[in-house]
């Protein structure tokens, strides 16, 4: 067997090397390239060198993009993890009934597209605030920003619960019957057994929810539409609007720039990420 692997193991990575490399990293190559250049269509690109990065540092709203999608990603990211992970605690002790039907329905939110979220929640906000709703959301930036959070913890909040509800489940059982011999409250279990165990999962969830953070799109679109005034547009967006909204041809060159600054920063963060959280997980 392990003979046959290492004669045909190049056979059955090729299928997902040439996706690899197809879907991603000739697009990118070619995107990299067209961040330096001015162009209406990929057949015609007039290479200008590093004008389009300087324009786009250079841009308030990319500025102020950055800075909201920040926060908006802290700030979603210490809730979904902390909410789905006492969620998953509670599912987990073996007295609670019906646990099954309530994971199902906290889960179902993910299955619903992004865009599809942010029309469901305009409606919400409507019905229950009759027509201030959406003016609310259309007018004032801080209610678009928390509106964003709390769809965005309606979706994924079940998702990360099953990752974390999977990662409970894994502790070894004479951990925790170990923990109660020695007199540890449940507290002190938490916190000296379960979170250490845990931290393969929490790296996970964590890298998910970052990245997720930092390219949310549909709902964005979908619920504020960057408004008022583009003072809700989070990065994704931001970038979208540069490229497909803004008059002039060099916007397009300016909005893959920016596409390109926005993909090596997700990287540099989620990289970071994973390094000081797996340098925190045990060995079982």
């Amino acid at each position: 067997m392990v003979k046959s692997l290492r004669k045909w193991w190049p056979l059955f990575v090729l299928p997902t090397a040439l996706s690899f490399v197809f879907g991603f990293v000739i697009p990118f190559a070619e995107g990299a390239y067209l961040s330096f250049c001015q162009f209406i269509s990929i057949s015609n690109p007039t290479f200008v060198g590093v004008g389009n990065y300087v324009a786009a540092l250079s841009d308030p709203q990319f500025a102020h993009a950055f800075w909201l999608t920040a926060l908006f990603t802290v700030t979603v990211t210490v809730l979904v993890n902390v909410i789905a992970l006492a969620i998953a605690l509670a599912f987990t002790r073996s007295h609670l009934r019906g646990t099954n039907v309530f994971r199902t329905v906290f889960f179902m939110p993910n299955l619903i597209g992004g865009i599809v979220l942010g029309y469901i929640w305009q409606i919400l906000i409507n019905c229950v605030l009759a027509n201030v709703g959406q003016q609310l959301l259309a007018l004032n930036t801080h209610a678009g920003f928390w509106g964003l959070v709390v769809l965005t913890l309606w979706q994924q909040i079940g998702y990360m619960m099953i990752i974390y509800i999977a990662g409970l489940q894994s502790i070894p059982s004479d951990y925790l019957e170990a923990a109660k011999v020695d007199g540890a409250n449940a507290w002190q279990t938490l916190w000296k057994v379960k979170i250490p165990n845990l931290m393969p999962t929490i790296t996970i969830c964590l890298f998910l929810t970052i990245t997720n953070g930092f390219k949310l799109f549909d709902q964005n679109l979908a619920l504020t539409g960057g408004e008022p005034s583009h003072s809700s547009e989070l990065l994704a967006l931001n970038i979208y609007s540069t490229f497909y909204s803004r008059a002039g041809t060099k916007w397009m060159g300016i909005g893959q720039a920016k596409a390109v600054i926005f993909c090596l920063l997700v990287i540099a963060i989620s990289l970071v990420q994973l390094r000081l959280t797996k340098s925190k997980e045990v060995q079982q």
